[in-house]
């Protein structure tokens, strides 16, 4: 995995990257997670001259969380592009598995956005300055763990495409460096940092908390998932796996307590809010997420909750967050048009902040919607049969032989009809790269907003039949129209920062 590596006689023809990186995708992934990793650093940076400074303050403060929100931005698109390309390039149908790899770059995401909620509270009230700093110093940390992870092969994963573990020990030893001076440093000078919590408990303060709260300890529950085969093979020597079902278990209830608070927070007043207040502004979101959820559960078949629960979940944190919107520009109060000029008034931040929170809603509905109501269907296709999946109709038309510029492959034309009209025509492949001796799958995908049809092309059976796994996957893209949606939210507030922007907000106020 060595690019400077020599070779003593070069071929012709080199040896192929591996068939399922080769992808535009991949352009992109790798180097967006790297970006944000890298980003975390002046974070960290800042948090150690900050501590030997002894300046943790509302203008430090003003001064990390641009580097963070850049970051953040970065990981964000990042993850998503990275799950994106596992949807459609792996054949396995899925957008996330819980592995290894995929967790390294999701803990810094969860502990940087702790961090961005923080830092506001530290810039606006000057507290949570402690924390602040150790919510630096982690995220970083976890960057320098995922990279680890990716880089040593310590833990099987199926996102690991090139490993040396004798790199993974000055890896090692790097992090072991940075990561143990910093919090050697943070316990000798932690203590000068000033900053004691004076606000009630319905606050936002006690929100923003309980949400690093949440965040912090989930992010806890992706690293003992992810340490814990290692840690048990190298106390006893056996080894196991911690796959879907324990993140799933353990992930989900503080990711239901977060979606839950998230209008709630955002309604309360700095210092001393009132919770009486803030629930009696969310009484028309609260009551149309519970009917819509009440309607999904009496139309679906079986008694799956999660999905109804989900949707209701993100109807909560949508309607909560365009109805805190219309509150603070007088919708419905005031006559149209002063409402309007008072829309054009609000700072960038808080439409950043209203667009990364609408964008977390819009995923809620895709990984709800994917989890409870995909369809799955495995069998055998003869060239010319049909069949039935869901309310559609899928017919094999023919399975020829075609050539790619490094590889051959088996293309299958399937015909897909819902109500007798014809839907979709849809070309799934069976390849083969000759020179990496290596087989792939390339899925046919049939996008829509509503839904994706996801047809796989298997082995052959024999007499003209092979096998097919078709999918129906509900609302799957907005899964990562949510992430786009957030990171373009993350955008849109780091374009407050630009001086250019700031000053013609101040003149707008002004």
């Amino acid at each position: 995995s060595n690019p400077f590596a020599r070779l003593e006689f070069p071929p012709f023809n080199g040896y192929d990257l591996n068939p399922l990186l080769q992808d535009p995708g991949l352009a992109f992934h790798p180097p967006l997670l790297y970006l944000g990793y890298v980003g975390l650093s002046i974070s960290f940076s800042f948090a150690l001259a900050g501590l030997v400074n002894g300046t943790i303050n509302s203008a430090w403060a003003s001064w990390v969380r641009p580097w963070t929100l850049l970051s953040w931005v970065f990981l964000t698109l990042g993850i998503a592009l990275g799950s994106w390309w596992a949807y459609y390039e792996l054949g396995w149908g899925g957008w996330w598995f819980w592995d290894p790899v995929e967790n390294a770059s999701f803990m810094p995401w969860l502990i940087t956005t702790a961090l961005l909620h923080s830092t506001l509270v530290l810039e606006k009230r000057e507290q949570l300055a402690k924390w602040t700093v150790l919510l630096s110093i982690l995220a970083f940390s976890l960057s320098l763990i995922g990279t680890f992870l990716v880089r040593s092969g310590i833990i099987t994963s199926v996102h690991s495409f090139a490993s040396d573990p004798t790199r993974g020990i000055y890896i090692l030893a790097i992090m072991l460096l940075f990561t143990g001076g910093a919090f050697a440093l943070y316990l000798l000078l932690g203590k000068k940092t000033r900053g004691s919590p004076v606000f009630s408990l319905w606050s936002r303060e006690s929100a923003l908390i309980s949400n690093n709260f949440l965040l912090v300890i989930s992010a806890m529950v992706v690293f003992i998932g992810t340490f814990w085969p290692l840690i048990i093979e190298t106390i006893h020597g056996d080894k196991i796996s911690v796959g879907p079902p324990y993140f799933n278990l353990t992930f989900t209830p503080f990711m239901i307590a977060l979606s839950l608070l998230l209008p709630i927070g955002v309604s309360l007043a700095w210092k001393r809010g009132k919770i009486s207040r803030a629930l009696k502004s969310l009484i028309a979101p609260a009551i149309l997420a519970l009917v819509l959820a009440i309607l999904i559960l009496s139309l679906q078949t079986g008694m799956r909750m999660l999905g109804p629960v989900g949707l209701m979940l993100a109807a909560w944190i949508i309607l909560g967050t365009l109805w805190e919107f219309a509150v603070k520009v007088g919708f419905g109060k005031h006559p149209l048009g002063k409402s309007l000029r008072w829309l054009k008034l609000l700072p960038r931040t808080e439409y950043g902040k209203s667009m990364a929170h609408l964008g977390f809603g819009f995923a809620i509905i895709g990984i709800a919607s994917i989890t409870s109501w995909e369809i799955e269907d495995i069998r055998v296709v003869q060239i010319g049969d049909t069949y039935q999946v869901g309310s559609y109709e899928f017919q094999l038309l023919d399975v020829k032989e075609i050539r790619g510029p490094n590889y051959f492959a088996q293309m299958g034309e399937f015909e897909v009809f819902q109500d007798n009209s014809l839907e979709a025509t849809m070309f799934p492949e069976k390849r083969v790269y000759p020179v990496a001796n290596s087989t792939t799958t390339e899925a046919a995908i049939d996008m829509g907003l509503l839904r994706d049809l996801y047809i796989v092309l298997g082995d052959f059976q024999g007499e003209n039949a092979w096998a097919v796994r078709t999918y129906i996957k509900p609302m799957v893209n907005w899964i990562w129209i949510g992430a786009f949606v957030m990171a373009l939210g993350g955008c849109i507030s780091l374009s407050a920062r630009f001086p250019a922007f700031r000053s013609r907000e101040l003149r707008k106020v002004s």
